[in-house]
């Protein structure tokens, strides 16, 4: 066994490994074969010479000519010598001399390797979002074309509203907003190339609706909406709609309409109630719909998300009522006058201490318009989520996140009392529980939590149960007539409903006060009796 080295590295014996002949499968079967080979191959003296010669060429520069593989010993001559016959323990057999393979599939750690081919990234990162693909930019540029076609100086405002809607897919009273957007110096034009840089080469073309609106409307420093941002478009809305002329000459109520529209978009859409609309809640909500169906809709009494006139107006007559000083502002004593008395003054309490909402009014005692707003689309729709949030915070007395039995007793005793003093039956706590239980069926009948009550249609219900008596009581002997009604137009909210009822009303007492004063030169046939 004890061969000199040559220095010639292209054959190695493989019967130097002193093992015998190993098949493939079973060396593909258990790779720990293959290892135990590996590493008896390297224990060889010969191993050793072969690596230090190669390592030296390495050093000096020498290319590295290595060929040839030793995947197995039958690999190495092409099929040419046969396999070496089996040896035996007792007695030896002749070797068969063959030529020797290098080592190549061993793989040296020294081989040269070849320059890697780098690999481009494509750009996945837009400072001002992805640039529109060329189809949708080439369709886009010729339409600038044609709104631009004849005026080489540019587009006034009130030209500009075309491509506001047609070009930019938004509402025509954002016309304005997305005018000075554009026209930063104030010139009071907006040029074919100022309107590209903005829309096209700004990467506004393929944002989405709610994020045009966002990015349009949003003050540069902040990453939300504040109510400010909003009265731009509402006073382009006021000035332009034809279903809102008529306020054209009354500036205080169209002010207050506006006020009414921001504070009704906050409370349904700004679910964190920090008045910081996010573009995640812009993109939750149905405001973006409700603007482009103000946008074509002439009525504006039709747009019952937000926009309506007639729901603006319930609202501010209700307040008024109760503001008997007119100062603006409503203590507990008119505010337990709300509905013909029908909150208890436990409830009311728990209003005035703002354990659901802040006041906003900055008066101590006094609850301001946009508080009365809040309050009144919470009591008079109590199966929207705000309004099932706004009311468990009231009857969760000490904020734990659930509403006890107690809790429960707490404000339905004084309903108990009041149908005492009514002369009418009482009901007692027991069978109430009993009912609320079957109308929720919470997951622990032990106590209430949000999630039960919002997974259930009949959780306004419980709630007049506990501090409204006149609904209580209606909700006790329902009218069918009324329930028909809400079959056939489930679209209707209860809000919507309230205020319908409440704008026929209102309308025809001041139409009564009118003909009492003189006012009315003829009655109106619409109001004469059917029979």
């Amino acid at each position: 066994m004890d061969l000199d080295y040559n220095g010639d590295s292209s054959f190695l014996d493989p019967e130097l490994l002193q093992l015998n002949e190993v098949s493939c499968l079973a060396i593909k079967s258990n790779p720990y074969v293959a290892h135990k080979l590996f590493d008896q191959w390297l224990s060889l003296p010969e191993t050793t010479l072969l690596v230090k010669s190669l390592f030296n060429k390495a050093k000096t520069g020498v290319p590295l000519n290595i060929t040839g593989s030793v995947s197995s010993p039958k690999a190495s001559s092409g099929n040419s010598v046969p396999p070496l016959s089996p040896r035996s323990s007792s007695s030896g057999s002749p070797r068969i001399t063959k030529p020797r393979v290098g080592p190549s599939v061993l793989g040296s750690p020294l081989k040269v390797l070849s320059e890697p081919v780098k690999e481009l990234i494509p750009q996945f990162y837009f400072q001002n979002g992805r640039p529109p693909p060329n189809e949708l930019k080439e369709r886009c540029l010729f339409r600038c074309n044609q709104f631009f076609y004849g005026h080489p100086d540019g587009l006034q405002l009130h030209e500009f509203k075309p491509l506001t809607k047609e070009i930019c897919k938004l509402p025509s009273f954002f016309s304005a907003v997305l005018f000075k957007k554009i026209d930063i110096a104030g010139t009071g034009v907006v040029t074919r190339d100022a309107f590209v840089d903005y829309w096209i080469n700004g990467s506004m073309l393929v944002k989405d609706a709610a994020t045009l609106i966002f990015t349009l409307l949003k003050q540069p420093d902040l990453r939300y909406l504040t109510q400010e941002d909003f009265k731009p478009i509402l006073r382009e809305l006021l000035a332009t709609h034809p279903g809102l002329e008529f306020l054209q000459g009354t500036p205080e109520f169209q002010e207050r309409y506006a006020e009414t529209v921001i504070y009704r978009i906050y409370y349904y859409m700004n679910r964190a109630g920090d008045s910081c609309l996010t573009l995640r809640e812009l993109k939750r909500g149905n405001l973006i719909a409700a603007m482009q169906h103000a946008d074509e809709e002439e009525d504006i009494n039709k747009v019952l998300r937000y926009f309506s006139y007639e729901h603006f107006y319930v609202i501010y007559c209700k307040f008024w009522e109760l503001d008997t000083d007119h100062d603006f502002l409503i203590d507990k004593e008119n505010l337990i006058r709300y509905g013909n008395h029908a909150l208890t003054y436990r409830i009311v309490d728990r209003i005035f201490s703002q354990v659901p909402r802040k006041f906003t009014s900055n008066v101590d005692g006094k609850m301001g318009y946009e508080d009365f707003v809040y309050f009144i689309l919470s009591e008079e729709d109590k199966s929207s989520e705000p309004s099932l949030e706004y009311w468990f915070k009231c009857v969760d007395l000490d904020g734990n996140g659930v509403i006890t039995r107690n809790e429960m007793q707490f404000f339905y005793e004084e309903q108990l009392h009041r149908m005492e003093c009514m002369a009418q039956e009482p009901v007692l706590f027991e069978d109430i529980l009993c009912q609320i239980v079957d109308m929720i069926g919470p997951k622990d009948e032990g106590y209430f939590t949000l999630r039960d009550l919002k997974g259930s249609k009949l959780s306004g219900s419980v709630f007049n149960i506990l501090f409204n008596l006149n609904k209580f009581m209606a909700f006790e002997t329902r009218d069918p007539f009324l329930i028909r009604q809400e079959r056939e137009n489930p679209t209707l909210t209860e809000w919507d409903r309230f205020a319908h009822r409440e704008y026929i009303r209102l309308s025809m007492e001041e139409d009564a006060d009118d003909a009492s004063n003189g006012s009315a030169d003829v009655w109106d046939e619409s109001f004469e009796a059917p029979f």
